[in-house]
């Protein structure tokens, strides 16, 4: 087991959506002495799209200059950056997708994106060299995450945070890319052998030719991956191919995908999945595994913590507060409108058992003009072009092919997909790349929409909203919740 630092985070700020936890919220909260989160998930999309803005505040070309090598920055700033910005009606320049061999570009794209991100939110911390940051990653999310592990190191992220899935293989690709070694990943593929090992690779020495011996061995960050059992929890520890340095436990009530409930799905009268108490940490068991952990799911109140902490935990994870705070990446006009709604007692919640491809569990908060609609999610047509969620499988002819529930019906079913996986899927993709303000406009001169993701204790963030106002700080959160 490795060891933490002696100081540990009482609040960690969840890694939420696309860009929702941008760098500038992490930053804040690790300047204010917590452990600030940023999402990596699509963010490579994100970058290309603030360069195609023209970057108008330069930082983005201020933190690709500290990148170590010039060559590739130079090729995703010929590729992306419009000096002055795109025409406002002119659609993002499209980026390639992941597949189990994507080309170097991408690869490049997708470690100098998490590389920025990192980056900006640890530079610059009050004198201080720099702050301690995280990053956040999905397991279900598997094909861009050696590359996107690589980038985050190069930057000295300080923690890495997994969910949605059993992230065993991840502690010992960290040991590895320490030391600029080849990593790989085992996907999951459905309709493959039992005992058949498909594989992603990453060799930072051809993708960065020179990169390890310009800047010597990385820090290892710690590893918390997110959990909803103490079976779970244990299997990560006897499992897992490195160190398990804590864990982060989080319940239905978090935003964002949830965890299946234990057993058979059962639908309440709204149709959103009944957890029960076989759903309910045993934190006995947990505490008995001799890590570190912080629970999260509704957590956002300083009762909350202080159970927390009487429970044994370090702390907590706070999501939902920093969600709609000024420093999150959330285009402002939805955050406002969000925030009006919560004001107005009109907030509220959909735990959705169809709307993530992915089949977990996703919370939907019902705004006006989003996907949470039934008539702005008809309207759309069904584009899989983003494809950070699509699911490998072998086809009839032993091929690997890929394939989502969210794509067009038809192209589905022909993969061999069932039209009833199909019924209320919705491009989360897309829909949250939207939410942070960059959404796709369609040749037909349609805009993709957003779709807003936020645990159960949303009505609660209004207690952080001054009188007269329709905003507030992370720094409120944080003195709320854990007041100096």
């Amino acid at each position: 087991m490795s060891h933490l630092p002696s100081h540990l985070p009482t609040i960690i700020q969840g890694g939420m959506g696309v860009a929702i936890s941008n760098w500038q919220l992490a930053k804040t909260v690790s300047q204010l002495g917590q452990l600030g989160v940023v999402s990596g998930t699509g963010i490579s999309r994100i970058l290309a799209s603030r360069l195609m803005e023209g970057d108008i505040s330069g930082l983005m070309r201020h933190a690709l200059s500290h990148f170590p090598l010039a060559e590739p920055v130079q090729n995703i700033l010929d590729h992306y950056f419009i000096p002055g910005g795109k025409a406002v009606d002119a659609p993002y320049r499209a980026q390639p997708v992941y597949t189990i061999r994507p080309p170097k570009f991408l690869d490049q794209m997708t470690a100098i994106a998490n590389f920025v991100e990192v980056f900006l939110a640890k530079e610059n911390h009050g004198g201080v060299d720099s702050g301690v940051v995280g990053i956040n990653l999905l397991e279900k999310v598997q094909l861009p995450n050696l590359a996107s592990l690589y980038g985050a190191m190069l930057a000295g992220v300080d923690y890495v945070l997994m969910g949605a899935g059993i992230p065993t293989q991840v502690p010992g690709i960290l040991d590895r890319l320490v030391n600029h070694e080849p990593v790989s990943y085992r996907l999951d593929v459905h309709d493959a052998a039992p005992d058949e090992d498909v594989r992603i690779y990453f060799d930072p020495e051809r993708i960065f030719p020179g990169m390890s011996k310009l800047v010597g061995p990385l820090k290892r960050p710690k590893f918390l991956p997110i959990i909803s059992s103490a079976l779970l929890a244990q299997a990560l520890i006897k499992r897992s191919e490195g160190a398990v340095d804590g864990f982060v436990i989080e319940g239905p009530t978090a935003g964002g995908h949830n965890a299946p409930p234990r057993g058979a799905m059962k639908l309440n009268d709204k149709g959103e999945p009944i957890y029960g108490d076989k759903d309910i940490v045993d934190l006995e068991r947990i505490k008995q595994l001799g890590r570190p952990f912080w629970l999260a799911g509704g957590r956002g109140h300083p009762d909350q913590l202080k159970s927390a902490l009487e429970a044994g935990a370090a702390g907590i994870q706070v999501g939902t507060a920093f969600a709609l705070c000024d420093e999150s990446g959330m285009e402002s006009g939805l955050k406002k409108q969000v925030l009006q709604q919560v004001l107005n007692g009109e907030a509220q919640i959909f735990t959705s058992p169809t709307a993530s491809p992915t089949g977990f569990p996703f919370k939907v908060a019902s705004v006006p003009g989003t996907a949470s609609e039934a008539d702005v999610y008809d309207a759309r047509e069904r584009i899989c072009d983003v494809s950070l969620l699509r699911t490998i499988f072998k086809d009839q002819e032993g091929s690997l092919n890929y394939r989502c529930p969210a794509e067009r019906v038809d192209d589905y079913v022909r993969k061999g997909g069932k039209v009833e996986d199909t019924l209320g899927r919705t491009c989360l993709c897309n829909n949250l790349i939207a939410a942070a303000g960059f959404p796709q406009q369609r040749k037909n001169g349609y805009i993709e929409p957003p779709i807003i993701t936020s645990g159960d204790d949303l009505v609660s963030v209004s207690q952080f909203v001054k009188a007269g106002q329709i905003s507030y700080t992370a720094k409120d959160v944080i003195d709320w919740i854990a007041p100096p």
